[in-house]
């Protein structure tokens, strides 16, 4: 069996590390070490496991950043961390309105605030959703 850290190590040296794509030597789009987008693409665990981890990430970054989010209902957490995924964290903390209404624990408010925004034009369907599921704090039928 092969070493698998020594060969990440190695494929790492030649290959570089990098975070954004770039464009390599022969013009493919590549990422990380080697990743060629172009003709390879993202096998589906790779996008399973890299969903899960920024879902993580956001969970725990809201947890340190947003008082309220603690004592949110599952459903209201989900909310927000589908807008921060959407939006990134500095835009979401622009909605101040919103995050007041939710230290308020006024859900109504909340969802109005959601959707009286140009991130609620831009995404339509996703914002009408989601200033539902915060309103109610229950997941939607369909």
């Amino acid at each position: 069996m092969i070493d698998i850290e020594r060969m990440a190590d190695l494929l790492e040296l030649h290959e570089g590390n990098k975070r954004f794509p770039y464009k390599d030597t022969v013009g493919k789009w590549t990422i990380g070490i080697g990743f060629n987008l172009d003709d390879v693409g993202l096998y589906p665990e790779e996008i399973d496991f890299i969903l899960r981890n920024r879902i993580e990430k956001v969970d725990t970054k809201l947890r340190s950043v947003l008082p309220e989010y603690q004592g949110l209902g599952s459903v209201r957490q989900m909310v927000l961390v589908d807008m921060v995924f959407n939006l990134g964290l500095s835009r979401f903390l622009k909605f101040r309105k919103m995050v007041a209404a939710l230290a308020l624990r006024d859900y109504t408010l909340a969802s109005r605030e959601m959707l009286d925004s140009k991130w609620a034009r831009q995404v339509g369907g996703r914002a009408t959703r989601l200033s539902g599921m915060m309103r109610t704090g229950e997941w939607p039928d369909s």
